[in-house]
């Protein structure tokens, strides 16, 4: 808030540097219409990313339901994955019937979640593994893993009796009823992991991020808690945050922004609102593109032996590309200098190139996260509506200005130099 308010001070006060058409207003008006538009624009920008950022974090376990219109009495946001667990432990028969959730890394993948009566982690693990078979169906099959190496379908150690597995908006399900093996007891320890792909009906190895490594946990059946790996899901939100802050900035508001300067700028009558949201769109996108650009390197550092290279060298470049576009602004020449055909050249250049590179790195790091598909699907919903938005706008705008300009024509005099100084859809 106050650095855009100091940001608008300087393009108010430096009339030279920003040479607008304002004088037709007085100052009252103009200082009431800049705090309104302020204002609007503000509360715009915030309805956008909470929009963005309230889905993301709407998904809770409480919010799941089943086509199968079962009911469990507890349910638990695991710590990593973003993986979920309903369950109800019946005591007096000693069973737990679980229903496990979470997203396959890739939508071909695997989903699995195991009890481990022996120790806390894969090893020793009776687990239960759930993927789609080659006719498309689900499958859940068991598999007792007694070493790192290939696992086989087994049987358990323990009872399990209705297995299902069901598959929809990109999360896979796994049902069953596991009879403990000790009635007494009231803490079981838990493993749950998700995998790529899925060769000849066995599930291929998991990937080794920290993620991966920390789901694990335990159970408390009496308390209805889970415990355990809470640095992975430190991690996951701080990916989360950087994906939203990244998807908003760099991908939606840049955009908007070159939009608004494109094609509004054609209407004399948005003179010179365009050129005030212009500004919004991408000093906001600026500076939460650079939190967000910040999160990555953060995760980058905390991620020992984990490097996605195409996406960092992305992102470092967008930042500087949009650092020296926001500062090459202060440097902007007038209209009528010698330069500013020059400067209008590197501007929109840059620009442009600043907009491809950032829907690129967008969808590499949507690739990276893989969260659920229709989060996917949703930018690339919002990227196609801005695509058809900016094609409709450039044939009105081209309309307009042909028009206006066959207008012109059949005047003897139009008040203007051999033409200089006309509205054209590509000056800045």
């Amino acid at each position: 808030g106050i650095s855009l308010h100091v940001f608008f001070n300087f393009i108010e006060t430096h009339p030279r540097i920003w040479p607008l058409q304002i004088t037709p207003l007085t100052k009252s008006s103009t200082n009431s219409s800049m705090a309104s538009l302020r204002f609007s624009s503000l509360i715009l920008g915030l309805s956008l990313v909470l929009s963005l950022i309230s889905p993301a974090y709407s998904l809770t376990c409480t919010s799941q339901k089943f086509t199968n219109n079962k009911l469990y009495d507890h349910c638990n946001d695991l710590a990593q994955l973003t993986s979920y667990l309903h369950w109800t432990y019946d005591s007096a028969k000693s069973t737990l019937s679980i229903a496990f959730v979470a997203a396959p890394a890739k939508s071909d993948g695997w989903i699995a979640w195991a009890l481990n009566p022996t120790g806390a982690g894969m090893v020793g693990a009776q687990s239960l593994i759930a993927f789609k078979q080659s006719n498309g169906s689900m499958t859940v099959n068991t598999y007792n893993i007694s070493s790192y190496t290939s696992i086989m379908p087994s049987k358990l150690s323990f009872d399990v009796t209705d297995m299902s597995a069901d598959y929809s908006d990109g999360l896979m399900k796994i049902f069953a009823t596991v009879v403990l093996p000790d009635t007494a007891m009231t803490t079981v320890a838990q493993v749950w992991q998700v995998g790529p792909s899925v060769t000849n009906g066995m599930p291929d190895k998991h990937g080794f991020q920290p993620a991966n490594l920390n789901s694990k946990g335990t159970l408390d059946l009496l308390e209805g808690r889970t415990n355990g790996g809470t640095g992975g899901d430190s991690r996951m939100k701080k990916k989360n945050i950087h994906g939203i802050l990244n998807a908003v900035s760099w991908g939606i508001m840049f955009p908007i922004g070159i939009i608004i300067a494109r094609y509004m700028r054609t209407f004399q009558s948005a003179d010179p609102v365009w050129f005030y949201l212009h500004v919004f769109c991408q000093f906001s996108g600026y500076v939460i593109g650079v939190a967000g650009w910040g999160t990555g390197l953060k995760l980058g550092s905390e991620s020992k032996g984990v490097r996605y290279t195409g996406h960092r060298n992305l992102g470092i470049a967008l930042f500087c590309l949009a650092t020296v576009q926001i500062f090459a602004l202060f440097l902007r020449p007038k209209k009528d200098h010698k330069f500013r055909f020059y400067w209008n050249i590197y501007h929109h250049g840059l620009g442009y190139s600043i907009l491809i590179l950032s829907i690129i790195n967008v969808f590499k790091g949507l690739d990276i996260l893989n969260p659920a598909q229709k989060w996917k699907s949703a930018y690339i919903v919002v990227i196609a509506g801005l695509g058809v938005i900016a094609l409709l706008l450039e044939a009105i705008t081209w309309i307009v200005v042909l028009r206006r300009k066959s207008s012109k024509s059949t005047k003897p005099y139009d008040g203007f130099n051999n033409g200089q100084g006309r509205q054209q859809p590509l000056a800045a």
